[in-house]
C-alpha cells in the first residue's frame, strides 16, 4: 500500500526514474591528496558517457574518510554539472550525520543517502530530513542488511524518495526489498552490481552503482536496452556487464574501489597517480585490463 510522500521527495522520485546514477570514486594520490579540478573532469566524463546523475561521497567515493572541506568541494563540483547529485552522509568515523547533511544541502545536493547504521536508522533518517528538507535515498547494504520491518518504516517516511538495494548475492532479499519499496510508492533503486540485469527484471526502476565509476557505458547500455524492446540487446549488454562485475566486485569485496580506480585510469579518466584507494585492502600494483575482462580473457580475479 502506498504511503504519504512529501512533494519534494515525489519530485525527486520522478526525476530519477529510469536514470543511471554513477556512484563515483574520489581520485586521490598515495598521500591522500585530492585534485578538485581532476574531480570535476572525472565527474563530467561520467555524465558525458551515460550517467544521468551522480552519487558522491558514498561507499565508492570513500565519503566517511574525507575532510569536511574536501567533502563540500566535491559536492559543489558535482552540482555544477547540472545533474541530480546524491550525497552520502554518515558512516564510519562520522560524529554528526545531521551536520554533514546540512553541509551537503547547502552545497546543492538533490538527495541525501545516509550510510547504513547499526543504530536507529528510522530516527536517523527522520532527523536528517527534518534538518534539511532534502529528499532521502535509503540504503539496504549487504554488510548491514535491514530487517523487513525497518525497511517498511524507512519507506513510510515522507521524505524518503526511494531505497537502494545492494545485497550482493542474496537474490531473495533483493526481491523483497524491491517489493517493499514499490508497495510504498517509492522508487526502487538497484545497487546490485552482481545482479544488475535480474534486479531490473524484479522491479528496480533506477540504478545507483559503483560499477559505473569507470566504463560507465557498459552499465548504461544495460539500462538503455532494458527500457527498449530488443531482448537480444539486453542479453548481450547484460553479459558484458556481468563480465566486468565478476572481475571487479569479487573477494576481497572492499577491493572493488581500487579495481574501479584502476579501470578509470586505464580508460584515461584519471591519471595513474590518482588511482589509489587508501581505505581498502592491498591488491598489489598490477591493474586490471578492461579489454581482457570484456573479451573474456581476464586473469583470475584477485
Amino acid at each position: 500500500m502506498s504511503t504519504a510522500i512529501d512533494p519534494r521527495a515525489a519530485d525527486l522520485r520522478e526525476r530519477l526514474r529510469g536514470t543511471l546514477v554513477a556512484a563515483a570514486a574520489t581520485p586521490m594520490t598515495t598521500a591522500g591528496e585530492v585534485d578538485l579540478d581532476l574531480v570535476s573532469a572525472y565527474l563530467a566524463g561520467l555524465v558525458a558517457d551515460g550517467a544521468g546523475g551522480l552519487a558522491v561521497l558514498a561507499h565508492t567515493g570513500r565519503g566517511p574518510y574525507l575532510s569536511e572541506g574536501v567533502r563540500a568541494a566535491v559536492v559543489e563540483r558535482a552540482v555544477a554539472l547540472d545533474v541530480p547529485v546524491v550525497v552520502g552522509v554518515g558512516g564510519a568515523g562520522s560524529t554528526d550525520v545531521v551536520a554533514q547533511a546540512r553541509a551537503a544541502a547547502q552545497a546543492g545536493a538533490a538527495a541525501l543517502m545516509p550510510f547504513p547504521s547499526p543504530g536507529d536508522r528510522v530516527a536517523e533518517h527522520r532527523a536528517v530530513w527534518e534538518a534539511t528538507g532534502v529528499p532521502l535515498i535509503a540504503f539496504d547494504l549487504y554488510s548491514l542488511p535491514c530487517p523487513p520491518d525497518v525497511l517498511r518504516a524507512l519507506v513510510a517516511l515522507p521524505g524518503v524518495a526511494g531505497l537502494k538495494a545492494a545485497l550482493l548475492s542474496d537474490a531473495m532479499a533483493c526481491q523483497r526489498t524491491i517489493a517493499i519499496t514499490r508497495e510504498a510508492g517509492r522508487l526502487a533503486v538497484t545497487g546490485e552490481d552482481r545482479m544488475f540485469g535480474p534486479s531490473l527484471l524484479w522491479g528496480a526502476e533506477a540504478a545507483l552503482v559503483g560499477l559505473a565509476a569507470a566504463h560507465v557505458g557498459v552499465t548504461a547500455d544495460v539500462l538503455r536496452a532494458y527500457q527498449g524492446s530488443d531482448l537480444r540487446a539486453f542479453e548481450d549488454a547484460s553479459a558484458r556487464l556481468d563480465r566486468l562485475a565478476e572481475a571487479t566486485f569479487t573477494e576481497p569485496m572492499e577491493g572493488y574501489v581500487q579495481r574501479m580506480l584502476w579501470l578509470a585510469a586505464e580508460e584515461g579518466r584519471i591519471p595513474a597517480t590518482h588511482a589509489h584507494d587508501l581505505y581498502g585492502p592491498d591488491l598489489g600494483s598490477e591493474p586490471l585490463s578492461v579489454k581482457d575482462i570484456l573479451t573474456g580473457t581476464a586473469r583470475s580475479p584477485r
